[in-house]
């Protein structure tokens, strides 16, 4: 299929995509249907690939994805209602919805392979699922190796599969990030074979670089441990305390944080993820080689960033820049090629505009905003500012040119100018300067408290304290941290004395009565 046509096709219908409800159904039965392949990683930031401007990172198979389609800058997740960032994050990408719209809880709700299912799509999917086993019944018709859960050994993932629409354990041995891209290979190299008249829907979600940081044995020093400087806004320990400085991801490493300890995480976070890009690589190369690539939309992305020594944080339950912003390639017919876009977009954007790039009506249920005018080039945006939420401690909001991070239950405020400090070191909130600004972002984000259901209490009666002392955190290892790890990054720990919390617990929202946050202040 010529790639070209798709791409004067697409564009010359950008007004149709601004309302596609309207026009994709007449649509539909007057073009050629495309497959959708969907590559999603684990934990990866937005700056770990080597076409984001990264030199220390090896990812030729990604880059190769970038320079044939559009990767998009500022690509975000909402955010979570709970420490397992994943779980709502894949929730919003698969129904379209906002946070509180959808939380984790997709039964009942039509997901984006159901309804590709629905308009005549084959659906295939393989790796991990974080939400209901009954939502991944409902919403594929194919699975081989799917892992349902959080987090495992990736030497010991409890893989099952799809027979007669039920999941079912299946015996399987070997690393996660080949025993997902073996499945979906097989799927492609079958459905070439059988050449049926559906297009397919091949969802793959890796769980790398996802932790435990133990890559395979033969990839083990791939980046030799000092050879990656810590990021650029590497701090020590976080300046302040704010929700639960001891969750799971932050005792990874001890406290303080050192620059060799984060380089040596850097040097295991890299090596999954270059073992990762090989894999879908060996997807690509099969979709190629079986005729099916010129027909197929590829769609790369993850479901959060992470930390891993940026403010003095490891994990992902916070709403800097690196935890909230998220990879995110699409290639592939009705795409133009090596472009790069600055819209500020969501996951659960993907729905809707994968659905036009496929000729089909834009589903009405949806929160997530159509990017086709944006991937044609046709519009610079489809929103003027973005919201992030994290539990009922921390909200976010930005604009092409400002963030700000509010803390209700410290009653602190953080003001960046992410053009002039995209790394969010200098807090410019209580320059009297800026007050107006601070005027400003507050509307966008009571706006948008109100446009997406948030009823936390920005400023409640009690206020909690900011300090805090490291030395009371505890480092305890999970069940599924392999000797590897706990020999790299727990050599101060007495195992005799722990008991393994392996488990990142769902906490619902707090629902409150939402109060103004105009008092709220440094």
């Amino acid at each position: 299929m010529n790639r070209k046509l798709y791409i004067i096709t697409s564009c010359l219908t950008v007004v149709k995509a601004i309302f596609p409800e309207t026009s994709a159904a007449a649509d539909q039965g007057r073009k050629s249907r495309v497959n959708v392949l969907f590559l999603l990683a684990d934990d990866q930031r937005a700056d770990a690939i080597a076409c984001s401007g990264n030199n220390y990172i090896r990812t030729p198979g990604i880059d190769q994805l970038a320079s044939t389609g559009v990767r998009f800058t500022n690509s975000y997740i909402m955010g979570s209602h709970s420490a397992a960032i994943s779980a709502p994050s894949r929730a919003m990408l698969l129904s379209g919805k906002y946070l509180n719209h959808v939380y984790d809880r997709l039964d009942g709700v039509e997901t984006m392979p159901a309804y590709f299912h629905k308009n005549g799509y084959q659906t295939f999917a393989t790796g991990k699922w974080h939400n209901e086993p009954s939502a991944f019944e409902a919403s594929f018709q194919e699975g081989e190796n799917v892992f349902v859960g959080g987090m495992c050994n990736h030497y010991r993932v409890p893989c099952q599969r799809l027979v007669n629409g039920m999941l079912t354990s299946s015996d399987t041995l070997g690393y996660s990030t080949d025993l997902f891209a073996d499945a979906a290979i097989r799927f492609l190299e079958s459905y070439a074979e059988k050449k049926p008249a559906a297009p397919f829907f091949c969802y793959v979600a890796f769980t790398a670089p996802h932790d435990p940081r133990s890559p395979r044995q033969d990839y083990i020093g791939l980046y030799p441990d000092g050879t990656i400087p810590p990021p650029g806004n590497f701090k020590t320990l976080h300046p302040f305390r704010f929700d639960n400085m001891n969750v799971r991801d932050e005792t990874l490493a001890p406290w303080p944080r050192t620059p060799e300890i984060i380089q040596q995480s850097l040097s295991d976070y890299y090596t999954l993820i270059t073992h990762l890009d090989k894999r879908v690589g060996d997807i690509i190369s099969t979709l190629k080689a079986k005729g099916l690539y010129d027909n197929t939309i590829i769609v790369y992305a993850a479901d959060n960033g992470l930390a891993i020594g940026s403010h003095g944080l490891l994990g992902k339950q916070n709403l800097y820049e690196h935890s909230v912003k998220v990879p995110l390639i699409i290639s592939g017919p009705g795409v133009p090629r090596a472009q790069v876009r600055q819209a500020m977009v969501y996951l659960c954007d993907l729905f809707p505009t994968l659905a036009n790039l496929c000729h089909l009506p834009v589903p009405k249920q949806v929160d997530g905003k159509c990017l086709t005018p944006v991937i044609c080039g046709k519009s610079d945006a489809v929103r003027k500012s973005l919201f992030t939420a994290y539990r009922n401690t921390v909200r976010a909001v930005r604009t092409d040119e400002w963030k700000m991070i509010v803390y209700p239950q410290q009653n602190y405020i953080q003001l960046f100018n992410l053009k002039k400090d995209p790394l969010e070191m200098n807090n410019l909130s209580g320059d009297s300067a800026n007050k107006g600004i601070v005027t400003k972002m507050t509307g966008l984000l009571k706006t948008w408290l109100k446009e997406t259901g948030d009823t936390l209490d920005l400023f409640p009666k009690k206020i909690l304290p900011m300090e805090y002392d490291y030395r009371k955190l505890k480092q305890i290892p999970d069940a599924h941290q392999p000797d590897y790890i706990l020999k790299r990054y727990f050599k101060n720990v007495d195992f005799s004395k722990i008991r393994n919390n392996d488990k990142e617990v769902n906490i619902l929202p707090v629902k409150t009565k939402n109060n103004q946050i105009k008092n709220l202040s440094e």
